[in-house]
């Protein structure tokens, strides 16, 4: 492990009121960095997302991949002393991030303008789902409900199945946009000494990945079809049958075509056929195209068909399950596994795909619920007195 004055982040201070994917991925992402993330908890349970499973090693595997690195402070913000102890631990913090449910940041004057009227140097980062402003600010989101109102759901599954995809996908981007907004927001703190709150709803992080098929329906006139593991508008890429199981493939070009044609498929003659010429005319007749594909592909084995793909230079790769990508070479051989400590064992954990040259991610333990609470406590001056007394009156 590096040592933390080594990491980008060291002296960076982040206070989360984080609960489930978005916000706690995004704060994940600046500790793996060196920042110091303090995770406020409920005492009684904690992040929801600790109870969602109990498949690693008594743990939940979204608890265990979100957040290691951070440290457990408990509070009952509903009590005035444990908004005492929060306000006093805004005090020491650069960044605050919250995903709390609508409206309730700015009941506890938690929100950015109230924030920074207190401390003119914080950062404030508010994770909602659809805005802070406008019509549906008061909405409650997940992310299976945020890909339904953007439209992805209508462009996932088979046909005529809609179908949600099977990751957090919506929250995943917004942890993506808050992690990069903190990230510019202290480049411009730090260069210019101005505190810039950072905003990102869900609706909204999703609504950015959704700008092609939105530009293709918008000015196409139609929108994309529902292909499953197919693309809407290239043919053929996608899965095809081997003798033995299952080969993904992708055609990008007419160069590639009739190469495909001339040495896996062995007749040339196709590419020049007027139903599969042109992409969109593949794209017009896919039907028929993946058949004549797959009366070929489904006579070779798996290997000789991926040894065919590769030497005509055709993007391939195998239809694996996840067992097969905690496996996969290209991890095991670049060295991409790490390992952290949970509350219940060592487990293993992928480093950060973003390759700083000579930084290390930090790779310290996920924590139990309020392990770190009264180390914290006594740091921003709380005496063991003071601690028992808000142990004894529900706060901590």
């Amino acid at each position: 492990m590096t040592a933390p004055s080594s990491l980008p982040l060291d002296g960076i201070t982040v206070v989360s009121i984080e609960q489930a994917v978005a916000a706690p991925f995004a704060t994940r992402q600046l500790a793996d960095l060196g920042a110091r993330v303090i995770k406020v908890e409920r005492p009684e349970g904690g992040d929801f997302a600790r109870r969602y499973d109990e498949s690693v090693n008594g743990e939940a595997s979204y608890f265990v991949w979100l957040n290691r690195s951070k440290e457990s402070l408990t509070l009952d913000l509903k009590t005035d002393a444990g908004r005492d102890v929060l306000e006093k631990l805004l005090a020491t913090a650069d960044v605050f991030v919250q995903n709390l449910a609508p409206g309730a940041a700015a009941r506890m004057k938690l929100d950015a303008q109230s924030l920074q009227q207190r401390f003119p140097s914080i950062i404030p980062c508010d994770v909602s789902g659809y805005g802070n402003t406008g019509p549906w600010a008061d909405r409650k989101a997940y992310d299976m409900l945020i890909q339904g109102e953007t439209g992805l759901m209508s462009l996932t599954g088979p046909d005529p199945v809609p179908s949600k995809v099977g990751i957090s996908i919506a929250d995943i981007s917004a942890g993506m946009y808050a992690y990069s907004g903190i990230l510019t927001a202290l480049y411009t703190r730090a260069t210019t000494g101005v505190a810039r709150a950072v905003e990102v709803a869900l609706f909204e992080a999703l609504g950015e990945w959704m700008g092609s098929p939105a530009y293709y329906t918008e000015y196409g006139g139609l929108q994309p079809k529902r292909v499953g593991a197919e693309h809407a508008t290239i043919t053929p890429y996608g899965p095809f049958p081997a003798s033995d199981g299952t080969v993904l493939l992708s055609i990008q070009n007419e160069r590639e075509w009739l190469g495909f044609c001339t040495d896996v498929l062995g007749d040339a003659s196709l590419a020049s056929d007027p139903r599969f010429a042109r992409n969109s005319a593949r794209v017009a007749h896919r039907e028929e195209c993946n058949a004549l594909i797959s009366a070929k592909t489904e006579l070779l084995s798996t290997e000789s068909l991926l040894e065919k793909l590769d030497k005509v230079g055709i993007a391939n790769g195998k239809l694996g399950d996840i067992t097969d990508f905690l496996e996969h070479p290209s991890l095991t051989g670049r060295g991409r596994w790490g390992e952290v400590d949970t509350p219940g064992g060592a487990v293993r954990a992928l480093l950060p795909p973003a390759n700083l040259s000579g930084v290390q991610p930090r790779f310290d333990p996920v924590p139990a619920l309020g392990a770190h609470t009264d180390s914290i406590l006594g740091e921003i001056g709380f005496s063991e007195l003071d601690i028992d007394g808000l142990r004894s009156a529900s706060a901590i």
